[in-house]
């Protein structure tokens, strides 16, 4: 006697159910491997000197001070860089924008972005920002490059915090006789900053751990003094870490400090990740809708 149609449903959804359980756990564990591989490894030099002073005896001895300050200053530069334009992007795309040819084609735009490959970046931003600007290798073109390839992540993000306003605030204010700008900028925004900045955070997590765009833009693989201008080259994180790997003399003495740095530069993202979240979570008891 065939079983109950019911009966069928219920042992599908409990083995989808354990599909997608499956796939959470090997997302979680795999995250718990890096974390302890990494962990494990780094730990073992990781102290205060470690942090607070610069390398020592060509990268073999000292510290990652100024690549962890250099680190900061491309993260935060280009945060500060794309923001304001990944913001109106997102405005104008939300609120402003019509149906066309010319919305669909800045759509693909930042599409396509998104999926272009950070060497790309970075080779553009040695022949825009550091030839064509005259910029030199510097933190301000890093930080430019790393600002671009975080603008779709910015626009995507703050286009999804721009629709999670109900359309009735918008109605309401426009019902009153305001402008359909002074609506977003009263209304729409303030309700939606907190994912805005949210975004904005996530993609300075992901900007501070890349390599291959400031590997022509920004950073050097060796300094011990910290940048004095934005016109000055830098050392970073990544590609400090990059370089103890594939180009140190002295891998016995420089693979525990690469392991070190990597220990730094995954705390840093993580701990910029965590932020965001937390702040996403207040914004959203904060709101009453």
């Amino acid at each position: 006697m065939p079983e109950p149609t019911s009966t069928n449903r219920l042992k599908t959804q409990r083995r989808g159910f354990a599909v997608f359980t499956a796939a959470a756990l090997i997302i979680l564990l795999a995250l718990a491997a890096i974390i302890f591989f990494m962990s494990s490894r780094g730990i073992k030099v990781l102290s205060w000197e470690f942090i607070t002073q610069p390398p020592k005896k060509g990268m073999t001895e000292g510290g990652v001070f100024p690549a962890i300050v250099g680190t900061f200053l491309l993260g935060l530069g280009a945060m500060l860089s794309a923001l304001p334009i990944g913001v109106l992007a997102a405005v104008y795309l939300t609120e402003f924008s019509r149906p066309g040819r010319f919305v669909s084609l800045v759509r693909i735009g930042v599409n396509t972005l998104a999926g272009m490959p950070s060497i790309v970046f970075g080779l553009f931003g040695f022949a825009f920002f550091v030839k064509a600007l005259g910029l030199g290798v510097s933190v301000l073109s890093g930080a430019l490059t790393l600002g671009a390839m975080s603008l779709p992540i910015i626009i995507s993000v703050s286009e999804e915090a721009l629709k999670t306003v109900p359309m009735t605030f918008r109605e309401a204010s426009l019902s009153l006789g305001a402008t359909r700008w002074r609506t977003t900028l009263k209304v729409v925004l303030p309700n939606a900053v907190g994912g805005i900045i949210t975004g904005a955070i996530l993609a300075m997590g992901r900007a501070v751990g890349e390599t291959a765009p400031i590997i022509f833009t920004a950073a050097t693989f060796y300094t011990r003094r910290l940048p004095a201008s934005p016109f000055d080259e830098v050392m970073a994180l990544p590609f400090h870490i990059y370089g103890l790997v594939t180009e140190g003399l002295y891998p016995e003495k420089q693979l525990p400090i690469a392991f070190g740095s990597a220990l730094i530069l995954m705390i840093i993202v993580l701990s910029l990740s965590g932020f965001g979240i937390f702040w996403r979570y207040k914004i959203r008891k904060r709101r009453v809708w």
